[in-house]
């Protein structure tokens, strides 16, 4: 048995409101950079459905940028760390790691001899730092800011200068290396938020949160004008980016628009609207090659169309907060994935080009515990806002109608033929029938933790914290007790049936699968071992002669039923992330979804 990975869809940029988002440009042109969480995501510009995802930091990542000479990256943290690793190479590997200062870091600019680098930030004692690549040697000082620095840059060209933007509402110009301080331009209210030189070096544009953007001599330092006289923008501006040719500039602001510049005429050529939504506020932008692309407050990657500029050429959607749950679904022949977040976002992905998008309307308010697609169609969600929803697969729209509120908060739904769905709360279990509760069992004397529902819709199983899984037979529109009991070698913690029925797989946290087989009064057929910690998901593939686990120990198992010996395992699927959850495409496509927001796909050979 072995395995591939064979496509990895990547979380969006991880965004705060009233925070900028740097995008890493790319100078060969191919890739753009963000960060999101502890993992800093290279995405292809002109197939941003192929992504490489590095996961090296220990804390969460600011800001990335690549070296002028495209061969190297440098990525900043939220402790002040500093890593610059290989992106020639899939392993990424570590060059240097340092740390200028101790605070977080905001932004790193590099001269375009790929030799120093600038880096500033949150420090406490100083906000930045200009040193040598592979040394880490100084090669002079960021001074003139009494504040904490948001924005850096160096002159592309000779003779070397570096600017910096902070909240103390002033740009600082130096000259160097070795770099000092020469004056501070004041013409700012509010935080100063971006700075950034022309490709050519002749002028830089300095913007900030007042909605001023000015341009100055890129030599000299001296103010040359305000791009549309007093403001540029009714809102704070968060990013400029130049265009090649250094004749324009794109800016993005909390107006909720981004504005194409003739840089020469200081006017607005092009106002892109994004909408009406706080979440529209635009708060970083990039102009690379022939693309146009800004990042919304929700994380939405804008690609902007300048001959319309109502509505962007695409939006890239996904995921910015960890993912709990996926399930996969066949609809009109194309397998889509579905998955859920902790904020209650649930987005659907075709699993062989991922085109994605998000359900619309209102829908969970709060983290979604489990997912699973019934007969009907309907996707049927539970969530940690206590309602279990259940959301047309084709239309994809929330429906006001279809949600039933639970008394408790639910972990777990399970679903059989004939409009059957077994909910497990905390301490109570609820069977549902066409979308009402029909039964509860309440005054439980374990604790239930989850359960599931036989194909054939006459037994469900609900698994507890005392490691015993109780057998209750659906009779009508109720749960009778069988007082069967089937023990586990500790708190369950995920069950699931086998298509076909045959069998119960269990998992607990003493990290043991056992699987019991139904037509043999669910004697005990076998126990795999192997995780290192409790396992937490558990999928059955299509041919019902494989399953496989994923567990706190990040790692994940293919077992094969009729042959204990006979398994896969794949470590670091999301490298150190635990992967929350599994669905199969086919059988031979995994799915698994983790804490870094990505949902990955992966081909297993048999």
């Amino acid at each position: 048995m072995s395995y591939e990975s064979k496509h990895t869809f990547a979380s969006l940029p991880q965004m705060e409101r009233g925070v900028s988002k740097v995008l890493g440009r790319d100078p060969k042109g191919n890739n753009f950079l963000y960060a999101n969480g502890k993992t800093v995501i290279i995405r292809n510009i002109d197939n941003p459905s192929i992504a490489d995802i590095y996961t090296e930091h220990a804390q969460q990542v600011t800001v990335a940028c690549y070296a002028p000479s495209g061969f190297y990256i440098a990525s900043g943290d939220v402790s002040g760390k500093i890593r610059i690793w290989d992106t020639t190479q899939k392993e990424h590997l570590l060059k240097y790691e340092y740390q200028p200062f101790s605070g977080k870091i905001r932004d790193i600019a590099w001269t375009e001899d790929s030799k120093r680098m600038a880096v500033v930030g949150e420090g406490r004692e100083k906000f930045g730092a200009v040193f040598l690549w592979d040394s880490g040697s100084s090669v002079g000082e960021l001074a003139g800011h009494s504040k904490s620095i948001n924005s850096v840059d160096l002159k592309p060209s000779r003779p070397y200068r570096l600017i910096s933007g902070s909240d103390d509402m002033t740009v600082a110009f130096s000259e160097g290396p070795p770099f000092k301080f020469k004056f501070t331009l004041k013409d700012h209210t509010r935080f100063v938020n971006c700075v950034r030189f022309s490709p050519d070096g002749n002028r830089f544009a300095a913007a900030g949160a007042d909605g001023l953007i000015i341009i100055c001599d890129g030599k000299t330092g001296e103010k040359i004008s305000a791009l549309g006289g007093e403001k540029a923008h009714n809102g704070g501006v968060y990013a400029v980016s130049w265009s090649p040719d250094s004749s324009q500039l794109i800016s993005a602001s909390g107006d909720k628009t981004v504005k194409l510049w003739d840089v020469s005429t200081g006017t607005a050529v092009t106002t892109f609207n994004m909408g009406n939504d706080v979440m529209d506020q635009q708060l970083g932008c990039l102009w690379q090659k022939d693309h146009l692309i800004s990042v919304s407050l929700s994380g939405n990657i804008n690609y902007l169309d300048k001959n319309n500029p109502d509505k962007p050429l695409r939006v890239i959607k996904g995921h910015s907060k960890s993912v709990h749950c996926v399930t996969v679904h066949k609809i009109d022949g194309k397998s889509i994935i579905f998955s859920a977040s902790h904020d209650g976002h649930i987005n659907y992905w075709d699993a062989e080009t991922g085109e994605n998008d998000c359900l619309q309307g209102k829908g969970h308010t709060n983290q979604v515990n489990k997912m699973v697609v019934d007969q009907a169609g309907q996707l049927v969600s539970c969530g940690m806002d206590d309602t279990v929803r259940f959301t047309d697969t084709q239309t994809k729209e929330y429906s006001a109608s279809d949600v039933v509120k639970m008394d408790a908060q639910p972990k777990c739904v399970s679903i059989a033929p004939g409009g059957l769905t077994l909910v497990v709360c905390i301490d109570l279990v609820v069977l549902l029938k066409d979308k009402k509760k029909v039964f509860t069992l309440e005054k439980l004397d374990y604790e239930p933790e989850t359960g599931a529902i036989h194909p054939g819709g006459t037994t469900a199983a609900v698994g507890g914290a005392d490691g015993k899984v109780r057998l209750y037979s659906v009779q009508g529109n109720s749960l009778k007790e069988e007082g069967r009991t089937l023990e586990a070698t500790g708190r369950v913690t995920a069950m699931a049936f086998s298509h076909d029925g045959a069998h119960l797989a269990v998992t607990d946290e003493k990290k043991v699968l056992r699987i019991f087989t139904v037509a043999d009064d669910y004697a005990i057929k076998d126990d795999f071992y192997g995780h290192h910690a409790k396992i937490v998901s558990v999928a059955w593939a299509p041919d019902n002669e494989h399953l496989a686990t994923s567990g706190m120990d990040m790692m994940v198992y293919i077992w094969t039923i009729s042959d204990s010996d006979k398994r896969l395992k794949i470590p670091d699927a999301h490298r150190l992330h635990h992967v929350t959850s599994l669905a199969w495409v086919d059988d031979h496509t995994l799915v698994t979804s983790s804490y870094d927001a990505c949902v990955k796909q992966w081909t297993i050979m048999y």
